[in-house]
């Protein structure tokens, strides 16, 4: 029986995933000033030699499970929005700012994305690895919503950006606050109001 040898390239990818998978957990648990090099080659089973073929060091390490973290959550995002795109703009933006409010209840996220992300990274990459996934969507959104006249035409980028920056501190409040359930609610109620005066029905008839 021919059995199929992987190529160096599979190997390869098999590897980063495995390392970006291993630290992905151990960050998550321990945080990323807990966590040493060792102990994710140990838990991802491969060598250090390995590691480093792979990445420059462990905040690049970091930063690819930043990537993928924002990544899913992107996706997970797009899909709570398209089951609402029916409600409009303003249904479909605000189901996706109450998914993404919830996400940042979870104690992974909160420490990866919230936490370590901007303290390791620094803010300006930290923004550019949270935007590259989640801005699309933001465009995209107030793109039909214009198309469809929902949404008042104007610029859609320079809005794209604010949207994000208060979606971004929206989720740094909820997780900072004592009460992260009440101040989840408190901020989707803020958006909800933020979002109605983008629409068209805000505008008074001329």
């Amino acid at each position: 029986m021919n059995v199929k040898r992987r190529t160096q390239a599979e190997r390869s990818a098999t590897t980063r995933v495995a390392l970006i998978e291993a630290a992905w957990r151990l960050f998550a648990a321990q945080g990323f000033a807990g966590v040493g090099t060792e102990a994710i080659v140990r838990e991802a089973a491969v060598s250090r030699g390995a590691l480093y073929h792979q990445f420059a060091d462990k905040t690049e390490l970091f930063a690819a499970v930043l990537d993928d973290v924002e990544r899913d959550v992107a996706q997970h995002l797009a899909e709570v929005a398209g089951a609402q795109i029916e409600a409009g703009f303003e249904g479909a933006m605000l189901a996706a700012v109450e998914a993404w409010l919830e996400f940042c209840e979870r104690p992974e996220i909160q420490r990866i994305v919230l936490v370590d992300g901007p303290s390791v990274l620094g803010w300006i990459r930290w923004r550019e690895i949270c935007q590259h996934h989640v801005l699309g969507l933001i465009r995209a959104l107030l793109e039909q919503g214009i198309a469809t006249g929902e949404v008042e035409r104007q610029p859609v980028v320079p809005l794209s950006h604010a949207l994000i920056a208060v979606a971004d501190e929206a989720a740094l409040y909820v997780a900072s606050a004592d009460d992260p359930a009440a101040a989840r609610r408190e901020m989707i109620d803020v958006a909800r109001r933020l979002l109605s005066s983008l629409t068209t029905r805000a505008r008074p008839s001329r």
